[in-house]
């Protein structure tokens, strides 16, 4: 298979056949607009729990800010426990909506993927040879896929805790009798950023591992061990990919913020619902473009596998002919006679019509 650019491929793949993208677009959005209605009605199943008296209302009123601060304070008192249990079964409950949908999404993508990259040349081996040997017992794809999207919700709540335990580190260094903000936030932005980062690779590995559940049927440790190598061995390639559809990213990021600032800029002339209206067109282009961009960065990494694993391409060689199109023959060289070929034993032949054709 003759080598190409991972990054053009996965490129070329999105824009050819568009349905990969909304099909990652749909279930996305899909989850995120029911998530979305499942917090707005949790929260206001939540405030409707709270105890709101004539003089809370009186001094929601007033319009002081002090007065409305007393009052807010009074309103959730003695609410905090209901909030945390809320807060985890909202937790507990999303992590497992997302896996199934995390799961069922991207192996329907994964999977259109490998269709698209599979060599259907005639001289090239079938493609269930081209992939990496299996070892022990076959393991289930879903079962294997929603084990990784299961790290990755675990992985999800160690980096809330990392930041938590970070902001708690800074707030050491906070001391009512010599107050140091800048200190604490100098303090805290590092710890955050090394935090964020190990989130970062963390996810990509897990991410990464789950073409080797779908295209190889590995299992959870065994799929992460393989996008480990594929790194290891292909990292140039494998960085590029990155870099590219990143960079294509941060663009896309910087335009949606330009562009989102037209409609604010008419906030005084324009109604807010119209306002409002453009920002969240704006704002579900650029989720668009993002999902677009997942989308064709997976298939460059799908695209270096192939590669890897695709035999080389056969050379062939054309024997030289003659001018009738038939092999051309060589005639075999006749031996010197010499004067020592008088006196030989053996007897000399005459040379036949062929040799001297």
């Amino acid at each position: 298979m003759k080598p190409h650019s991972p990054t053009l491929e996965g490129f070329r793949a999105v824009f050819r056949e568009p349905a990969l993208p909304l099909g990652e677009i749909a279930w996305r959005w899909s989850f995120g607009a029911a998530t979305s209605l499942l917090l707005g009605l949790s929260l206001l199943e939540y405030l409707d729990t709270l105890p709101v008296s004539v003089g809370d209302l009186l001094l929601l009123r007033s319009r002081q800010p002090l007065l409305v601060s007393q009052a807010i304070t009074h309103i959730f008192h003695g609410s905090a426990f209901r909030f945390v249990m809320a807060t985890i079964v909202l937790f507990f409950t999303l992590a497992l909506g997302w896996t199934v949908a995390a799961s069922l999404g991207r192996a329907a993508t994964l999977k259109a993927l490998l269709d698209w990259f599979t060599p259907r040349r005639d001289d090239v081996p079938d493609a269930s040879r081209l992939r990496s040997p299996q070892t022990g017992k076959q393991h289930s794809s879903m079962r294997s896929l929603m084990a990784l999207n299961l790290l990755r919700v675990a992985l999800i709540l160690a980096t809330s805790l990392g930041v938590v335990a970070a902001a708690i580190l800074a707030g050491f260094l906070f001391s009512d009798a010599d107050p140091q903000p800048g200190l604490v936030f100098l303090l805290f932005v590092p710890l955050f950023v090394l935090v964020w980062l190990m989130w970062s690779v963390l996810n990509w590995f897990l991410s990464l591992a789950s073409v080797f559940v779908m295209r190889d049927n590995q299992d959870t440790f065994g799929a992460i061990a393989a996008a480990v190598v594929l790194c290891r061995e292909h990292l140039g390639p494998v960085v590029a990919v990155g870099f590219w559809f990143s960079l294509a990213h941060i663009l896309a990021f910087i335009a949606a913020t330009t562009v989102v600032a037209f409609p604010m800029a008419f906030a005084g002339i324009l109604p807010i619902g119209v306002v409002l209206g453009g920002v969240l067109l704006v704002t579900l282009l650029y989720f668009a473009v993002a999902d677009f961009l997942y989308v064709g960065r997976l298939a460059g990494y799908v695209c270096i596998v192939e590669q890897r694993d695709s035999p080389p391409e056969r050379e062939v060689t054309a024997q030289p002919t003659g001018p009738e199109g038939t092999q051309s023959f060589h005639a075999p060289a006749l031996r010197p006679q010499s004067d020592d070929d008088i006196m030989s034993d053996i007897p000399l032949s005459p040379p036949t019509a062929e040799a001297l054709s």
